[in-house]
């Protein structure tokens, strides 16, 4: 017998390591034919978006799977930024489809929706808020058997290669939310730097913002064993579960990259070094948050891309407003670390020196304030709109920004600092200029 640990208020005492296999390699595309065959697909569902439909990286999927006669069907209808709607689009698609395995081709939009559609067609009779996150959905433990899904990332932003998250507007309420749970994390990532080299500035700039704030959130996050409840059953253990010393190596490693090649990929796009290293910095910050989790960045995140008014971002090629994810995240980032350094400032310190303070005089309790002043010089030096006030956001907004982000609370229990709506509105105050 096990015997009764005593717990402190009941809080986790392990964690879990969960990541799909990863392939890396300048070209490695090719493969992804053999990879079907290998796992005797016979009808295959290949997810995109209208835009990258028509880019080299689609392209070279195309192509492997027509040398190796792999039967696909295509949908190329993802919605950039996605929707409930938009993720029921792709799933009555999929349930028709009848497929055996699925490839998504695009950035986290279209990994994203993949998964869904993966994951409703595998459970045809489940309700679409069965596995959305609570307490929106009913965030129910996926225990059906799903279809192999190869992801090949064409940003360096989400990580969603590697993670068993699904990220949606839902529309409804105006709030993002989510599907959270391993057994949706694709089978396989295939990450080839090739497929950075059609991305434009600033969609380099805002992915790169995801992966920045993927590490800094990851590393900062309550650790793992004061995270309550214990689950009574390891299938109930959240795939977010709190900062660990696994992922904690993934999330400073990430971090070192993005200081170190961020500015170089953004301002040229031939420096194959630069996105190389950005495009594998995604892979890891994704094994680290997507087993730690994020939190206040990304739990304020979701209702600023939610209620968005008219925001249309240079580079994006969509017909709706939209704030980029990354962006959407990044714009709270000084606000949100000021705020959590209390907790842990040894960390918060060490975060700000490998972006590029120098920390040899500073005092532990200025942490947050100094790596706040390191985030703002980043983002200044990068272009980023001036605070929530520049993408179209007033005080007014305020409570409704708040109304959204209480629900998010899947990642809002994660921040290593509770806080409270009063906290929610300062925070957003504070963000609404940056410089």
């Amino acid at each position: 017998l096990v015997p009764e640990r005593p717990t402190l208020g009941n809080t986790d005492y392990a964690f879990e390591m969960a990541i799909s296999n990863i392939r890396y390699g300048e070209g490695v595309t090719k493969e992804i034919g053999m990879d079907l065959q290998n796992l005797g697909a016979k009808r295959v569902c290949l997810m995109t978006d209208k835009n990258l439909s028509r880019l080299p990286p689609v392209n070279a999927v195309l192509n492997s799977l027509s040398k190796y006669g792999i039967n696909f069907q295509m949908y190329d209808n993802v919605r950039v930024e996605p929707t409930d709607q938009s993720f029921l689009d792709a799933i009555t698609f999929a349930k028709k489809g009848e497929f055996d395995a699925y490839v998504a081709v695009g950035g986290g939009s279209v990994m994203d929706t993949c998964k869904a559609a993966n994951l409703y067609s595998s459970s045809p009779m489940s309700d679409f808020l069965d596995y959305v996150n609570a307490p929106i959905g009913k965030g129910k433990p996926v225990t059906v058997p799903l279809k192999p899904l190869i992801a090949v990332p064409t940003t360096s932003g989400t990580g969603s290669e590697t993670t068993g998250v699904a990220i949606f507007d839902f529309k409804e309420l105006k709030v993002k939310t989510g599907i959270a749970s391993r057994a949706i994390k694709p089978t396989l990532g295939i990450i080839d730097p090739l497929h950075t080299l059609s991305m434009p500035e600033r969609i380099v700039a805002n992915s790169g913002f995801d992966v920045l704030c993927h590490a800094l959130e990851s590393y900062t996050a309550l650790p793992y064993n004061m995270r309550s409840p214990c689950p009574s059953n390891p299938i109930n253990r959240p795939a977010y579960q709190g900062s660990n010393p696994i992922s904690d190596v993934w999330a400073l490693h990430a971090l070192r990259i993005v200081a170190k090649y961020l500015k170089r990929a953004m301002r040229n796009p031939e420096d194959h070094e630069a996105r190389a290293n950005m495009h594998l910095a995604s892979a890891f910050a994704g094994i680290g948050f997507g087993n730690a989790g994020v939190h206040l960045c990304h739990g304020m995140s979701y209702p600023i891309s939610g209620l968005v008014k008219a925001y249309k971002p240079k580079d994006y090629n969509v017909d709706h407003s939209l704030v980029p994810h990354g962006l959407s995240v990044v714009l709270t980032s000084p606000a949100v670390f000021a705020f959590t350094a209390q907790m842990h400032p040894e960390r918060h310190l060490e975060a700000a020196e490998i972006l590029g303070a120098d920390i040899r005089t500073a005092r532990i309790k200025d942490a947050g304030l100094i790596l706040a002043d390191t985030l703002r010089k980043f983002l200044f030096d990068l272009n980023v709109d001036d605070g929530l006030a520049a993408i179209g956001y007033s005080k007014a907004d305020i409570p409704a920004l708040v109304k959204g982000t209480l629900p998010q609370e899947r990642v809002t229990k994660l921040s290593p600092r509770p806080q409270t709506e009063e906290d929610l509105s300062a925070l957003f105050e504070a963000s609404m200029k940056l410089y």
